[in-house]
C-alpha cells in the first residue's frame, strides 16, 4: 500500500526489494570466499563495522523500487540525486489526464527568513490568508487554462507548459540501498525545505522495516 504523506501531499509506494540485511552481509563476506546462510549476531556486527569504517560497496547490491508521487517544485529536489538511481517518470507529452496539484494549508506558507540565503522560517507568513488565496486561485485558472487549451486542440506537449510547479507528477524510481541512505541523510536535516523532508521520513520508515540492521547502521555512520 502506498505511504500517503501526513499533509496529503503526496505518497511513497514500495514496489519490490532486491535483497536483505543477508545480501549486505554475503557481499562482504565473498572476499574470504564465505557466505552466511542466515543472520547470526557476527553479521549484525559486521554490517555495523563495514558502516563505521566506510566500507560501503556491500550496501549498493541491495535495491528498492518505489512509485513516488509529489510535487514537481519537490521532485526537482529529489531528482538532484542522480548516483545510483533509475527513474521513469509519467509524462504530460502522451497524459492528457486532469492534474493535481499540491495546495498548501495556512500553516505551510511559511515566512522567508531574512537571515538565510534559502530557506523559511518555522512560522507562517502573517499574510499566509492572503497568499493561500493567491496560490489557489492561480492553480484553479492554470489547470481550467490547459483543459481549455486541449478542448481547442492544442496538443498535450505544448498546453502543459502552462501547468504550476505544485502539479503533482509520477514516477518510479529504483536505486541501491546506499544511495537512499545519502539521499535521506541531506533530505532529513534541519535546512532542508519541509516538503522535501515529508518523503524522507515516509522513505526512511519504509527502508526501517525492509533493511533494519543496514538502515540503522548506515543512518547512525553516514
Amino acid at each position: 500500500m502506498p505511504k500517503v504523506l501526513s499533509d496529503g501531499s503526496g505518497s511513497i509506494e514500495l514496489l519490490g526489494t532486491f535483497g536483505d540485511d543477508l545480501t549486505v552481509v554475503n557481499a562482504a563476506r565473498v572476499s574470504f570466499s564465505k557466505e552466511s546462510k542466515e543472520l547470526v549476531e557476527a553479521d549484525k556486527k559486521l554490517i555495523n563495522y563495514l558502516a563505521k569504517h566506510n566500507h560501503v560497496s556491500p550496501f549498493f547490491h541491495p535495491q528498492v523500487r518505489l512509485r513516488i508521487k509529489m510535487p514537481i517544485f519537490v521532485a526537482r529536489e529529489w531528482y538532484r540525486h542522480t548516483v545510483g538511481f533509475a527513474r521513469n517518470e509519467v509524462s504530460r507529452r502522451y497524459v492528457d489526464s486532469e492534474p493535481e496539484c499540491y495546495l498548501p494549508e495556512l500553516e505551510s506558507i511559511r515566512a522567508r527568513d531574512p537571515k538565510l540565503k534559502q530557506g523559511s522560517k518555522a512560522t507562517p507568513t502573517d499574510k499566509a490568508e492572503y497568499a493561500k488565496s493567491c496560490m489557489d486561485d492561480l492553480t484553479k485558472t492554470a489547470v481550467e487554462t490547459y483543459n481549455a487549451l486541449l478542448a481547442a486542440d492544442v496538443a498535450p506537449e505544448v498546453a502543459r507548459m502552462i501547468l504550476p510547479q505544485s502539479m503533482h507528477t509520477e514516477f518510479i524510481e529504483t536505486a541501491s540501498l546506499y544511495a537512499y541512505a545519502r539521499l535521506c541523510k541531506l533530505r532529513l536535516s534541519p535546512d532542508a525545505q519541509h516538503e522535501i523532508r515529508l518523503y524522507a521520513e515516509q522513505l526512511s520508515k519504509l527502508l526501517e522495516t525492509q533493511f533494519p540492521i543496514s538502515w540503522s547502521a548506515l543512518n547512525a555512520a553516514i
